[in-house]
């Protein structure tokens, strides 16, 4: 993969053998910074099989700086709450004829919500929005009659995250615009939720690794005391 000379030299800037406080991280990433803002990411190995159902982390957290970016939020509700989501902030608000608009490619949308009595609705798109992480889940609290606020959380920076089949978890924390403590509150507010996740059949070491990245910029390893 090709890399530019910023990222080469961010690169050589630090030991990637050592790791590193959630400040210092952020400061060598913040030597990366290009003209687009770069999303900041966290990047954790855990030591659990994401085939077992029961350790298949998932879970949802605010930031409390927010993300940094616009999110669209569609909601799938009855007529009684239209008026309620689109005052919340939703940027759409319907019912099957979302889902004939889903069904004809239809996707500017980052968030779905769906109160429960639209799930057998919205069923249909159910393999468009599943793969996508788009599809409203109980789990994740994207299942609600309270849609209200969860419409307010996820336009003010409410995150979800899940584990992949290498038994990976990603979660945005920011944009390397903000500032360092900002950041620094973001990360430890997700890694504290992560820790929290762990389930109770898990054996052994729960966290092996996270890492701390930009977009354009190489993973910094963290210091594994942030998890205690």
């Amino acid at each position: 993969m090709f890399r530019g000379k910023k990222y080469k030299k961010v690169a050589e800037s630090f030991d990637h053998t050592k790791e590193y406080g959630l400040e210092d991280a952020l400061q060598i990433l913040k030597k990366s910074e290009l003209k687009f803002d770069q999303t900041v990411e966290l990047h954790f190995n855990l030591g659990v099989d994401p085939k077992q159902t029961d350790q298949a982390i998932r879970g949802t957290v605010v930031l409390p700086n927010g993300t940094g970016r616009k999110v669209r939020v569609l909601v799938f509700c009855k007529d009684n709450n239209f008026q309620i989501a689109k005052d919340a902030g939703a940027d759409y608000v319907g019912g099957a004829d979302l889902v004939q608009k889903i069904q004809e490619g239809w996707l500017d949308f980052d968030s779905v919500i769906a109160t429960p009595d639209m799930m057998p609705v919205i069923s249909k798109v159910a393999r468009v929005l599943g793969p996508r992480g788009l599809m409203p889940s109980p789990k994740a609290g994207t299942v609600t009659v309270n849609v209200a606020q969860t419409v307010k959380e996820l336009k003010a920076g409410k995150i979800q995250y899940r584990i992949d089949k290498g038994s990976n978890v990603h979660a945005p924390v920011g944009k390397l615009s903000f500032t360092v403590p900002q950041l620094a509150e973001n990360a430890k507010t997700v890694i504290d939720s992560v820790v929290k996740s762990r389930p109770q059949t898990a054996k052994g070491v729960f966290i092996k690794s996270i890492y701390l990245s930009a977009t354009m910029a190489p993973g910094v390893k963290l210091d594994m005391g942030l998890t205690r």
